[in-house]
């Protein structure tokens, strides 16, 4: 009885000890994404739009605002007087934007001019780096409410990221119905070839431009292409961009209509805010 018991304990001694086993890990905290995009902070430039993507049931709100006072108006006097055209009437809009799914926003923008637009922004396609996207838009919009002159639109929207410090644009674009009324000439629709970029100066501020030439179809009465540049700052969910334009317009037949006369710079900002 002694050698078994003897013998068992011998094998117990030699066996070799079992590996202890490795304590597993916590997860790591959930990081909540920033919703902070340093080379695209905005769905929008001066007046065209960007391929930045809304998230799926997220909300974002954007005021454009248009002084109408000319800033070359006058001497230097005048328009210290009229505090550089802030005490002057302006055009302002109220953008709403909502995404139905990860690639699919929504937006609904009213001016104070009483044009209403609903628009729709389909992502395409992003590179993995991305470095390259592609959006495509279709977008209705209509004066007096909506009540009358619809006007559609059909674009691209292209962007070429340059690393963390810029992006280009390209938004070619067809609008309908962009012939002003009373208007000679047979064409009632305007291909624009839309272009601009976003520069980043550091940190969070940017120099940005647009412009809407018109290529083809409807050409105006004289009227000119509009054009913008800014300068504007974010964090975290808000962009305030300050911006001087030659024109009122911030909507597809706006743009394509371009504005009468002498082409005259105006003042005006841009301002977002994302709900995510």
């Amino acid at each position: 009885m002694t050698r078994p018991l003897l013998a068992l304990a011998a094998v117990l001694a030699l066996a070799p000890p079992a590996p202890a086993q490795e304590a597993t890990p916590p997860p790591a905290p959930a990081v909540e994404e920033s919703p902070y995009d340093r080379v695209e902070p905005d769905f929008a430039l001066v007046a065209l739009p960007t391929t930045l993507r809304l998230p799926r049931h997220r909300l974002v709100f954007r005021l454009t605002h248009r002084f109408t006072r000319p800033l070359d108006e006058g001497d230097f006097g005048d328009l210290a007087g009229d505090l550089f055209g802030l005490d002057s009437s302006a055009q302002v809009g109220f953008d709403l934007r909502f995404g139905l799914t990860a690639t699919t926003q929504l937006g609904l923008y009213r001016t104070s001019d009483k044009t209403i637009q609903v628009s729709l922004q389909q992502a395409l396609w992003r590179s993995a780096r991305p470095a390259w996207a592609l959006a495509a838009q279709a977008s209705l919009e209509g004066q007096d409410n909506f009540g009358e002159e619809h006007a559609p639109a059909l674009g691209l929207v292209a962007s070429r990221r340059l690393g963390d410090r810029a992006a280009l644009y390209l938004v070619p674009r067809w609008v309908g119905n962009t012939r002003a009324e009373g208007a000679a000439g047979e064409d009632d629709s305007t291909f624009v070839l839309g272009f601009g970029a976003r520069v980043r100066l550091g940190g969070h501020s940017y120099l940005v431009a647009d412009a809407s030439p018109r290529v083809a179809g409807y050409e105006g009465q004289g009227s000119q292409s509009v054009v913008g540049v800014g300068l504007e700052g974010g964090v975290g969910g808000h962009v305030f961009q300050l911006n001087v334009s030659t024109g009122l317009g911030t909507t597809p037949a706006q743009l394509a209509r371009g504005e009468d006369g002498a082409r005259a710079w105006r003042l005006g900002f841009n301002l977002s805010r994302k709900f995510y």
